[in-house]
């Protein structure tokens, strides 16, 4: 059976980011009374639910009403203060390890977005970097998109001594002003990608950072498994699932016996999390193809044998249902 977490299930440490974002937000004078409503957090509360804190950081960012809040937050996210688990991240001795450090803790060092890595190799090999949502918060994913890459960001920067030329692809309209995503990340900015992503080329991953120590980084790692790292979100760990088994068509019956429930309660569950079943099975299956547009230069024929359909036709109007383009189109786009 497969373990996750849901977004009722206290398992984020009060002390940790949910203070961070207090601390913030009353040194811009918002007060507790404000910041706090809707919660149901206790003073002396060691643990949050993730709803909890997903509703304190929409109250913060209510309260505060500024434009660059998310990528404020975002600037004393990572590395965090969790122990082994941050000091790792502070010792890594390269960008790729940084990366998959992150990825390995993501569950402690980013509950609510699951990062994940995706390298290809050929004349422009490269990185991404992918964000997905891990509890489900419609209404706030695009601050959490903002939160979560400049805390990368501005880390990268930080332990390699230099600002790294990350390219930024985002699965939503752009806004109306985009004067703090040049300032906190940079001009290399696509909106309408229908993937939250960060690219970057290969020839940086490998550069030693003048901060790292490899030897103490990979002891601090160890001692952080050791420790034990916890079941992510239902929807990181639902996408994992769908990810693995996409070429085989995944089914809801299927998919809830591998998790131990029934159909309904997953149905159930999945609703809570402001979701359903094919569109997470969409999300993936328009991940993959774009991943085969970008990375493996692919086409049309090539994704739709990938994905298991029978036809080039068949894929080209499903592509369309899930994003509203021709697969030309947004391919000519990336």
């Amino acid at each position: 059976m497969i373990a996750y977490r849901l977004a009722g299930d206290a398992c984020i440490p009060a002390q940790l980011q949910p203070a961070q974002v207090l601390d913030y937000a009353r040194s811009r004078e918002a007060t507790d009374a404000v910041l706090l409503r809707g919660t149901g957090l206790a003073p002396a509360a060691p643990l949050l639910a993730p709803e909890q804190y997903l509703r304190l950081l929409a109250n913060t960012l209510k309260a505060l009403d500024s434009p660059d809040t998310s990528f404020m937050l975002g600037q004393q996210l990572l590395p965090g203060h969790d122990g082994a688990l941050s000091h790792a991240l502070l010792q890594a001795p390269s960008l790729r390890h940084a990366l998959a450090t992150i990825c390995a803790g993501h569950a402690r060092l980013t509950p609510l977005l699951r990062p994940r890595l995706q390298l290809w190799e050929g004349e422009q090999a490269g990185a991404a970097l992918v964000w997905t949502d891990s509890f489900g918060a419609p209404a706030l994913r695009p601050a959490l998109v903002e939160m979560h890459m400049t805390a990368v960001v501005a880390l990268c920067r930080w332990l390699g001594g230099t600002r790294l030329p990350w390219r930024f692809t985002f699965n939503r309209a752009a806004p109306r002003h985009v004067e703090q995503h040049e300032v906190h990340l940079g001009g290399a900015l696509r909106f309408g990608c229908h993937m939250d992503a960060m690219l970057i080329d290969a020839c940086w991953l490998d550069e030693l950072w003048p901060r790292g120590n490899a030897l103490a980084a990979a002891r601090a790692l160890q001692a952080a498994e050791l420790e034990g790292m916890p079941p992510a979100g239902l929807l990181a760990v639902l996408y994992d699932y769908l990810l693995e088994h996409v070429r085989v068509g995944p089914t809801l019956e299927g998919t809830a016996a591998a998790f131990g429930v029934s159909p309904a309660t997953l149905k159930r569950q999945l609703q809570r999390h402001g979701t359903h079943f094919q569109a997470e099975l969409d999300q993936v299956r328009t991940h993959v193809a774009l991943w085969l547009f970008h990375a493996r230069r692919a086409g049309n024929e090539a994704v739709a044998q990938y994905l298991g359909f029978h036809d080039s036709a068949n894929f080209r109007r499903s592509f369309k249902r899930w994003t509203g383009q021709a697969p030309g189109l947004l391919r000519a786009g990336w």
